[in-house]
């Protein structure tokens, strides 16, 4: 009987077949097409080109996970279109929102998946690393984490080291006090014709006036003794501290030492050309400002009063984070959270810090940064480093319902004291009646 080729390599035709199949099943499986995931920004050009960056090098890491970004040119934009993308089940998986000082009101839409639920079906490793100090502004009352902290940052003054030198004065010691920063800024104008400018204005000059004196913003300890539902209506601290400090603001304006203020980020672009001696913003600017050309510029703390405070409290940390679309399917929940465990190792945690200015969102993050690259930026890592230290009662962030619709009213106040419109004393009350009003609104 003659012995078939088959036979003879000991395997029979349908064994072959069988063999085969799951070769096949098994390529196809290897080369199965990665999970999709979106994520939706509106951060700053620079900091942008930094975070495709990042995801470029993970698309090319792995190939479970493929995640795709868009930027919008500003976070009203993004969101507007979010609310029709969300509501048409086409939102993305991640959204950048920025802090609007009430998170549990955003974690309780039927659109959002608090963070600690998504990490609770797909842990990632040592999330117990989130320094409370960057991400206490998206926790709840339970210190439940809402959402990742990738924008976190706080408020800083930057200054331009030529002008410093240029001026006499020490670049490498810039006023710690309001007083002393007037002198400075009178120096300075002999030479520059913008001394100092402000962006973020309410942030810098209302909100962060409080906590870096060591003074409440908002009763019922910042509004954080019945944050959430239960919240009683805020009533925002405008005391003399306020009255003073709005009031010498004015002062500067008219003698030309303070000469431009906005509600938003606009007043960077005149420090990054080199147009502003000092500034005061969001560290979130230092990404900018490091990849401007010809900009030599150090990091100092926000001035503060010692008439109010024998030490310098902490600033508060805000900024923007990704909140998690609900809806989405498990894969695709899972790849989220995949991408969120990446984005928070040591390595990628520090260069996303080290190169646009938000804070460390680890320990460890913090502790693997390089300290000579700070070494570039006079006062950077001191800056950075103060955040390590447990805020005090006062600078542990705020809560305030329906803050969004009060902080238009907070800028208008402002700029129409500082434009001469309005006395400090009647438009920081209009501002406080305005306040009380909104957040007693459901």
């Amino acid at each position: 009987m003659k012995t078939s080729v088959l036979s003879k390599s000991g395997l029979c035709w349908s064994t072959r077949v069988s063999v085969l199949a799951l070769a096949l099943a098994g390529a196809t499986l290897a080369h199965a097409a990665p999970v999709e995931i979106q994520v939706w920004h509106a951060l700053p050009e620079a900091n942008k080109d930094e975070f495709e960056k990042l995801v470029k090098q993970y698309n090319k890491d792995q190939d479970a996970v493929a995640v795709k970004l868009r930027g919008f040119p500003s976070e009203s934009a993004l969101e507007a279109e979010a609310r029709t993308a969300v509501k048409g089940k086409q939102g993305p998986h991640l959204l950048q929102l920025a802090d609007n000082h009430s998170p549990e009101v955003v974690a309780d839409s039927k659109a959002i998946l608090p963070l600690y639920q998504l990490l609770a079906k797909y842990p990632i490793k040592d999330v117990s690393w989130y320094l409370p100090q960057t991400s206490s502004f998206v926790r709840d009352e339970r210190n439940r984490l809402l959402a990742f902290p990738w924008m976190a940052e706080m408020p800083v003054m930057f200054y331009n080291i030529d002008h410093y030198k240029k001026a006499g004065l020490n670049a490498l010691k810039p006023a710690r006090t309001w007083a002393d920063l007037q002198t400075e800024l009178i120096a300075l104008r002999d030479t520059q014709t913008c001394p100092y400018a402000s962006s973020e204005q309410v942030s810098i000059h209302l909100e962060n006036l409080a906590s870096v004196n060591n003074q409440l913003y908002v009763n019922n300890g910042n509004g954080l003794t019945a944050a959430g539902k239960k919240a009683p209506p805020a009533a925002l601290q405008f005391d003399t501290l306020f009255m003073r400090h709005v009031s010498l603001m004015v002062t500067w304006k008219r003698s030309e030492l303070f000469t431009k203020h906005t509600a938003d980020d606009t007043a960077d672009t005149l420090f990054a050309k080199g147009e502003c001696s000092v500034l005061t913003t969001g560290s979130g600017a230092f990404g900018e400002f490091a990849k401007t050309r010809r900009l030599a510029f150090g990091v100092a703390p926000l001035p503060y009063y010692p008439q109010a405070t024998k030490e310098p409290g902490l600033p508060f940390v805000s900024g923007a984070a990704l909140w998690a679309i609900d809806g989405k399917p498990a894969a695709e929940d899972k790849a989220t959270a995949a991408l969120l465990g990446w984005l928070s190792t040591p390595v990628v945690a520090t260069k996303w810090h080290q190169q646009t200015g938000y804070l460390p969102l680890t320990e460890a993050a913090f502790r693997a940064a390089d300290v000579s690259f700070y070494d570039k930026y006079p006062g950077s890592h001191n800056v950075i480093a103060s955040m390590r230290a447990q805020p005090g009662p006062n600078g542990r962030g705020f809560r305030v319902k329906n803050y969004d619709q009060i902080l238009p009213i907070l800028n208008r106040e402002v700029n129409d004291a500082l434009e001469g419109k309005k006395p400090p004393v009647a438009a920081l009350g209009a501002a406080a009646n305005a306040a009380k009003s909104l957040s007693s609104q459901k």
